[in-house]
């Protein structure tokens, strides 16, 4: 595959997909200890046929931006926060885990090595980074890896989720992840699962599923690739409690960030049969930001929010101030952007 050309790219409208960029970092797991990794120019991976990712999927990911602010600067968000979810998801796992602090220099060396492709201030484009680790070893029985491989690849995007316009969601019967199962870990096997019920979901004219939870189907859990909130209508910001949902760095922050407006903030279950109690409601995660839900359809029974068309002003609000400490452009109180120098 060739490398990107920056000619080619039209910042505004990069969109969200790969683009092989100059730089990778590598690192290798062998014989009990992390090898010392470093900056490949490399896009590929070669693996035995036999490699127990391909066969018990020993897969965890992360997902995090590069942020250039309007003095040119690079920053990234809590990549701190990345690390340490990377390793509880390698812990569930049995893989493993890369070392936090080599995580984040690791995130570091990327995007210095790819400077030129973070997309410039103003643009709504970031550099979106995507660290990931898989069980390399040749394995036949059922087993954990003892060899894996950590990698980052970076590329260019635009948003996920295309702003602040409300979609459309419907209800999965199908569930996310099992109660007491890999819920709570980023691994590929749970956005597989996801798979089959965002294509109906799309098929039907909906943005993606709202899953319950997989105990009782009685709760909200999340989204395919993003957490939920709701606005009550005191003006409480509301997320779901749940074994099942993944503890999104967004959600964490955005708790923070709700109680600095004085949304009284909450992790709650939220019974479905009350979700039209809440006056606003959206999705959350690195990818979509922050995105408005309009409506969220369950047994052909429509919950519409706060407008179908427009986005509420308490969700306004929040994707206004978390963006605006992102980008630089409010003050960053709780020290979560971090200079890539």
């Amino acid at each position: 595959m060739a490398k990107e050309k920056l000619e080619d790219l039209e910042w505004t409208n990069l969109g969200f997909k790969y683009r092989d960029l100059p730089y990778s970092f590598q690192a290798v797991y062998k014989d009990g200890v992390w090898q010392e990794g470093g900056l490949t120019e490399d896009s590929t991976i070669v693996l035995s046929e036999a490699a127990q990712v391909l066969h018990y999927g020993q897969e965890v990911f992360e997902g995090l931006k590069a942020y250039r602010w309007k003095d040119g600067s690079l920053h990234l968000f809590r990549p701190e926060e990345n690390a340490a979810r990377l390793r509880r998801s390698a812990e569930r796992m049995s893989m493993a885990p890369y070392p936090e602090d080599k995580f984040v220099e690791a995130c570091k060396e990327v995007v210095k090595a790819n400077a030129d492709f973070v997309p410039p201030y103003g643009s709504g484009g970031t550099l979106y980074l995507r660290p990931f680790l898989i069980g390399s070893e040749p394995i036949v029985g059922v087993d954990a890896a003892q060899e894996y491989i950590f990698r980052i690849y970076a590329t260019p995007v635009g948003a996920y989720i295309n702003g602040l316009h409300p979609a459309a969601y419907m209800v999965s019967a199908y569930d996310r992840a099992a109660h007491a199962g890999t819920g709570r870990a980023k691994t590929s096997g749970n956005y597989a699962a996801s798979l089959y019920p965002h294509e109906l979901a799309k098929k039907l004219g909906y943005a993606d599923a709202l899953y319950l939870d997989p105990r009782e189907h009685k709760y909200v859990d999340e989204f395919g690739g993003a957490n939920f909130f709701g606005i009550t209508k005191e003006g409480n910001f509301v997320t779901p409690k749940s074994v099942s949902v993944l503890p999104s760095i967004t959600k964490k922050s955005l708790l923070v960030v709700a109680q600095d407006l004085g949304l009284n903030p909450q992790e709650v279950r939220i019974p479905f049969d009350e979700v039209d109690d809440l006056v606003e409601a959206g999705a959350m995660g690195t990818a979509a930001v922050i995105s408005p839900v309009g409506s969220l359809t369950y047994n052909d029974e429509k919950h519409v929010f706060y407008s179908e068309t427009e986005a509420g002003p308490i969700t306004t609000k929040l994707y206004e101030t978390l963006t605006g400490i992102q980008n630089g452009d409010l003050p960053d109180t709780h020290n979560w952007t971090v200079p890539v120098e």
